[in-house]
């Protein structure tokens, strides 16, 4: 079964501003001519009314001849209580009058009945007025009737015209809109058509940006900005995923080669290889658990933590693994420091700066735990060669080591500090690196417990 063709978006818009226009135009001239007709009956009523008024002056003061000069599309009849005509215009008739009894009974004073203009020779509807005149005693009724035909004539001309012009009308701004939405949309095709070579291969990660400064210019922008993210994220993943294949491959090389040389010698010291297998699972496995936590972190880019946040004393838990480094220098604060955290991950923070310082240190590693305002500072300070100012930022970067020639077992994987600063990141706190003369000293700050 084929599918039926879209519309387009230009298409749609124009069929939409079309129909719109055109209920537009539709209302509207059907209340110009209702105005106009409206209008036109009251002028029609007004004149009618001025005759009779006039006529009924001279009938007040007793000049009123027998054959009254009017318009010739009104006529006049001045009857008596009888239904006598004792006056009438040229064309009106002299023994008939224009209104029969029962529409007179009741008729008030000044008020308009219609009737059909055949009665009275007019051609059309004719409008009929009735004012009294004459003493109470006497009274006389005159009428006046003045023929809508010409009238009617001109609302339907206008009628016609409307009928003739709107269509042509709504057809000239059809062709307009659809050449001034082809304008228009002209920068959206070009984003399409653009998106479509970045697919294909054929064109560069940026999506040509219109020079209008309007929403098209900055969706573009928008999008441009996307896609760079999109790409440096694509350049970070694949640097990553490399990064990994080679931090993996040389503990699994250094299995290999192990398993190989020992499978070859008869004589091969079997506790002395499963150490050093055990040796490079450890890194592995330390290696592992780092991946695995920087890909949370880029997952869900929030905190990835699963045991709940609680109280712990900082000081205490520095303690706790500054005890598993001997060379290491530290003292236990006199008050307790509490902060708010994972006590693991808080762990992960203080052991990863503590490789990281004794890998380094020539000969001494000091740790202290202080109370800096609304935070608590973990300061740990190394006399090692330290960190050119221009490579601090830097070495937050994962997989970084300024020194590539070293030995990887000797340099690590260059994850610590990357890890160092996401932990602390999730808990609300900062990391700094600054020179500690000699050496370098890392302070983590950290929201107090309040």
């Amino acid at each position: 079964m084929r599918r039926p063709r879209e519309i387009s978006l230009r298409a749609r818009l124009v069929l939409v501003s079309v129909a719109v226009l055109t209920l537009g135009l539709a209302a509207g001239g059907v209340l110009l001519v209702g105005a106009l007709n409206f209008a036109l009956l009251r002028a029609v009523n007004a004149e009618a009314l001025d005759t009779a008024q006039r006529v009924a002056r001279l009938v007040d003061q007793h000049s009123l001849s027998q054959r009254i000069e009017v318009n010739p599309a009104i006529q006049v009849q001045v009857i008596d209580a009888q239904s006598r005509v004792l006056a009438l215009s040229p064309d009106a008739d002299r023994l008939v009058p224009m209104l029969h009894d029962d529409e007179l009974r009741g008729l008030a004073d000044g008020a308009v009945r219609e009737i059909p203009g055949s009665r009275i020779g007019l051609k059309g509807e004719a409008r009929v007025v009735m004012v009294t005149a004459g003493p109470p005693t006497d009274p006389v009724r005159v009428l006046v009737a003045r023929s809508t035909n010409d009238l009617s004539q001109g609302v339907r001309i206008l009628r016609l015209a409307l009928l003739v012009t709107f269509p042509l009308l709504v057809a000239l701004l059809a062709a307009v809109l659809w050449r001034v939405l082809g304008a228009a949309l002209h920068p959206v095709d070009a984003l399409r058509a653009g998106a479509e070579e970045i697919t294909g291969g054929t064109r560069e990660g940026r999506l040509p940006v219109p020079e209008s400064r309007d929403e098209i210019h900055r969706l573009a922008l928008t999008l441009n900005g996307m896609l760079h993210r999109l790409e440096s994220a694509r350049v970070r993943q694949r640097a990553f995923v490399a990064d990994a294949a080679h931090e993996l491959r040389s503990p699994l090389t250094n299995m290999r080669t192990e398993l190989e040389v020992a499978q070859r010698l008869p004589d091969t010291d079997w506790p002395a290889l499963s150490h050093d297998l055990l040796t490079d699972v450890d890194r592995l496995s330390r290696l592992v658990d780092d991946l695995l936590l920087l890909a949370r972190s880029d997952d869900g880019g929030g905190r990835a933590i699963s045991v709940p946040f609680r109280s712990v004393d900082l000081g205490a838990l520095v303690g706790v693994v500054t005890d598993r480094y001997p060379s290491v220098r530290y003292v236990r604060p006199a008050v307790p420091m509490e902060v708010t955290g994972e006590p693991d991950a808080l762990g992960r923070v203080v052991a990863n700066l503590l490789d990281n310082a004794v890998r380094h240190a020539k000969s001494e590693v000091q740790v202290t735990v202080s109370a800096g305002g609304t935070h608590r500072v973990i300061t740990v300070t190394d006399d090692g060669p330290g960190i050119p100012e221009a490579d601090r930022e830097r070495v937050f970067d994962r997989f970084t080591r300024l020194d590539d020639a070293r030995a990887r077992d000797a340099g690590g994987s260059g994850l610590g500090l990357a890890i160092v600063r996401e932990l602390a990141r999730r808990h609300g706190g900062t990391v700094t690196l600054s020179d500690a003369q000699p050496g370098l000293r890392v302070d983590v700050r950290l929201p107090a417990l309040r």
